[in-house]
């Protein structure tokens, strides 16, 4: 019995990691079902031109797109070896609609990740060239480089152990998958032909740490078993809370407080995230207000959080910019007040939400783009009763 289990272990580890140069997350889902459906509905998932209307509204509207020089695949479709071909050898691509493509940002792309390369324009993920090897996080076993898969036998052969994988090998000792900086190939900074960081996190300024880091926040732990070789009581979420997908989970790094004064009030909103509160460029963020009196509710002015990119002192879209025109997003660990005047009564019922857009109108206008996609996102909503 157990030569036939590590028998029918090969075949499936070479239908794995044989000659094909596309590998499939949906090739993990028999192992892994939580984790894959969680990454089918990810933003990773939908990340090529073929699923992110906005990706393709951007590339249908970039100059490179006439030059047939897709340079996007390399964060955007990193599992079609195709376009990542052609962009290490500077040649002419186009991106095609095809299963490879829209894998977007598969399973393989990130666990393969062995080091990150730092430059300019961006940073560069490095691949382990070991076509069996996947990398992973488990702190128990943090010193096994080279984990594969065993059969044990105990209680007289009545119980089976296993342990590792039948279809791959595990490193659990690459760091970056415990510091979270595993995602700094793609996450950390991208600059325009203008030298201009169109997006920054910045950590440099405010670095991961082992207890707060991207996969720490982005992945939280969430119930359900990680594989189904295995059972733990929860697992990484791979679905990538974001502040498009699943923004309540981010909303523990945000607090929202009240000060009454003389003059109106003060509404607090505290970053407590190691980066901006939004990156993207396109994003905006906006506090809404409203207070409940007699009955009667007031709705006062809406305020945006904004990051224009622009040139000649006007908007400009991220590959024409060449300086930033205005930043009001709140920023990493920063408290922004920002006051209202109205006077408040006692008695009064005070709602205060944030949230953002994930484009505005007139983007959405220029673009072609879903009106649904200005739509107001909740991130965090507080009430207060007035004393």
């Amino acid at each position: 019995m157990k030569t036939l289990l590590i028998s029918t272990a090969v075949l499936l580890t070479t239908q794995l990691f044989g000659l094909s140069n596309f590998q499939s997350s949906k090739t993990c889902q028999k192992c892994h079902p939580l984790i894959y459906k969680e990454h089918q509905s990810s933003q990773h998932k939908k990340a090529s031109i073929f699923t992110d209307p906005i990706h393709k509204a951007v590339w249908d509207a970039h100059p490179l797109k006439k030059k047939e020089l897709y340079k996007c695949a390399k964060c955007h479709t990193p599992n079609n070896k195709e376009a990542m071909a052609a962009l290490k050898e500077h040649k002419k691509y186009l991106p095609q609609d095809n299963s490879a493509s829209r894998e977007g940002i598969s399973c393989v792309s990130c666990h393969k990740i062995e080091s990150i390369k730092h430059g300019e324009p961006s940073n560069t993920n490095i691949l382990t060239k070991d076509a069996k090897k996947l990398f992973s996080a488990r702190k128990s076993e943090k010193d096994q480089k080279d984990k594969k898969f065993q059969l044990s036998s105990e209680f007289f052969g009545l119980v089976t152990k296993k342990s590792g994988s039948p279809y791959h090998d595990i490193d659990f000792s690459n760091e970056l998958f415990y510091n979270g900086n595993v995602c700094m190939g793609c996450h950390s900074h991208k600059e325009n032909a203008h030298k201009l960081k169109v997006c920054d996190t910045k950590l440099q300024e405010h670095p991961n740490t082992p207890k707060e880091n991207c996969i720490t926040c982005h992945m939280p732990k969430v119930k359900g078993s990680f594989t189904t070789m295995y059972d733990s009581k929860t697992h990484r979420y791979h679905g990538f809370s974001g502040s498009i997908h699943q923004p309540q989970m981010l909303a523990k790094y945000v607090t929202i407080t009240m000060q009454k004064n003389a003059t109106g009030f003060d509404v607090l909103i505290t970053n407590k995230a190691n980066h901006a509160l939004l990156l993207h460029p396109m994003r905006i963020g906006e506090l809404q207000v409203s207070i409940e009196r007699n009955g009667k509710t007031t709705t006062l002015k809406p305020v945006k959080f904004v990051r224009v990119l622009g040139k000649a002192n006007h908007p400009a879209p991220p590959w024409v910019a060449d300086k930033i025109l205005k930043n009001t997003q709140i920023q990493a660990k920063e408290q922004r007040k920002i006051h209202f005047d109205y006077t408040l009564q006692k008695g009064d019922k005070l709602s205060v939400a944030l949230g953002h857009h994930i484009i505005s109108t007139k983007v959405a206008k220029k673009f072609g783009l879903d009106k649904d996609l200005t739509k107001f996102i909740l991130l965090k909503e507080e009430h207060f009763d007035v004393k």
